[in-house]
């Protein structure tokens, strides 16, 4: 059992309660350890706390939580910092969104110009964070989910000593979500998967022990010319059954590109607007539960219930308790464990974590048919870590340009500079041109 000190950055946020409740579910693996929650004043700090306070005493356990919006304060002597912030709030990521979709180019939070610019501002608090660290406490591990987590990994682990593995579910999700959303057991789903986080491919994906590729061609044939079947369920299948193995969801952006733009294009709101429309209900609910002696997340009225951020818990467990567990994660592809891509790209495959930290195991190499989109964005991933960390505005155009979402020099110009404008106050002076400073 481990008693570390973890700081969550982002503690105040909707998703924050969901986390401290999965923490909490395996607090027998972590008692007599103290949290500190950090984030910016105004957030909501003091209910996260209230929150956590009663679940851990409801349970029994021993563990400290604090609260703090003094970033270098709440990083002092910690052990683990536990990293989900969004700069800017939902509000920038409508900007994110919008202003490409406007070009005809696909808004989303971590792909195109959209995850772009997300990773801009989040490396800039980044940068920070590794300062105070640095500062404070030098021998401190992160665990990353601020997203676009690959740029934000990449970024760090090219330009700071101090260990970081993001970390996202896609790889667990992705196969089970496909064959649930067909009508088959989720937990019957069984598959491996690897690339980059978003654009990651399953090398086995089985169903009850079998072979799952014969039962998606099966569906495709049966469902495809069937208009009551959710499009995004069909871009899915058909993108699998095309190459023969299950895809990241993210995948349809590229192979389906035309069709994407103009469903979010007749969308009356964006994504991001959708989730701000039920974040009062969110809260409304941590509300209803602070009153409680026993709080209890409804899935259904929160971010998560007790499994938002879960395999974060999962490998700091793993790292901390010395667990010796095999997970997904997204860590430099050091001895080319992922063939083709370079050592020092960040890559997700499955790692084995302990108190040695995380050793990343060798996978098979991705078909060539695939391989060439993957590696596309893998050039540009590296591109944009550095671009975020010490680029300019004109190798931030550049760094635009070359992601596969982006046709033209002049598309690449225009989104980026409307994007600088629109999240000027989130960003380094080196990054903004000099046109709408």
């Amino acid at each position: 059992m481990a008693r570390i000190k973890m700081a969550y950055l982002g503690g105040g946020s909707t998703r924050a309660v969901g986390t401290m409740a999965s923490f909490i579910h395996q607090g027998a693996d972590f008692n007599g350890s103290e949290i500190v929650l950090i984030d910016l004043p105004g957030s909501r700090l003091d209910l996260v706390k209230t929150l956590a306070d009663k679940m851990i005493a409801a349970r029994g356990l021993d563990m400290t939580v604090t609260t703090t919006t003094d970033r270098r304060a709440g990083l002092t002597d910690v052990d683990a910092v536990l990293s989900s912030f969004r700069p800017g709030g939902f509000q920038a990521r409508v900007l994110d969104e919008k202003i490409p979709l406007k070009h005809g180019v696909i808004g989303q939070e971590t792909q195109g110009p959209g995850g772009f610019f997300m990773c801009l501002r989040a490396v800039n608090v980044m940068m920070g964070v590794a300062d105070d660290l640095a500062a404070v406490a030098p021998k401190a591990k992160v665990f990353n989910y601020t997203n676009p987590v690959n740029l934000v990994a990449q970024a760090w682990t090219t330009h700071c000593d101090i260990p970081l593995v993001a970390l996202c579910e896609g790889p667990i999700v992705y196969p089970r979500e496909l064959m649930r959303d067909l009508g088959y057991v989720y937990d019957d789903v069984d598959a491996k998967m690897v690339g980059l986080n978003h654009a990651s491919w399953a090398f086995e994906q089985t169903y009850q022990g079998k072979d799952a590729m014969p039962i998606l061609r099966e569906e495709w044939e049966r469902r495809k010319d069937d208009p009551s079947q959710e499009p995004d369920l069909l871009r899915r299948l058909r993108i699998a059954t095309t190459f023969n193995a299950i895809p990241s969801h993210y995948f349809q952006y590229y192979y389906c590109e035309d069709e994407v733009v103009a469903e979010l294009k007749a969308k009356p709101t964006s994504r991001a607007e959708d989730i701000l429309s039920w974040a009062p209900g969110y809260w409304e609910h941590y509300e209803e539960q602070a009153q409680t002696d026993d709080p209890q997340l409804d899935p259904a009225r929160s971010r998560g219930g007790i499994h938002e951020l879960e395999l974060a818990i999962d490998v700091m467990d793993a790292v901390f308790n010395d667990k010796d567990e095999i997970h997904p994660v997204n860590v430099p592809n050091v001895g080319g464990v992922l063939p083709g891509f370079s050592e020092d790209l960040v890559v997700e495959i499955y790692g084995r974590c302990n108190a040695n930290w995380i050793e990343p195991l060798p996978a098979p190499p991705l078909a060539r048919d695939v391989r060439g989109l993957v590696l596309a964005l893998g050039e540009y991933q590296a591109s944009a870590g550095q671009v975020a960390w010490e680029g300019d505005w004109k190798a931030g155009i550049r760094t635009l340009a070359s992601n596969p979402l982006v046709r033209t020099i002049d598309q690449a110009e225009i989104i980026y500079t409307e994007l600088a404008a629109a999240h000027r106050e989130h960003l380094p002076e080196r990054l903004i041109p000099p046109s709408v400073r």
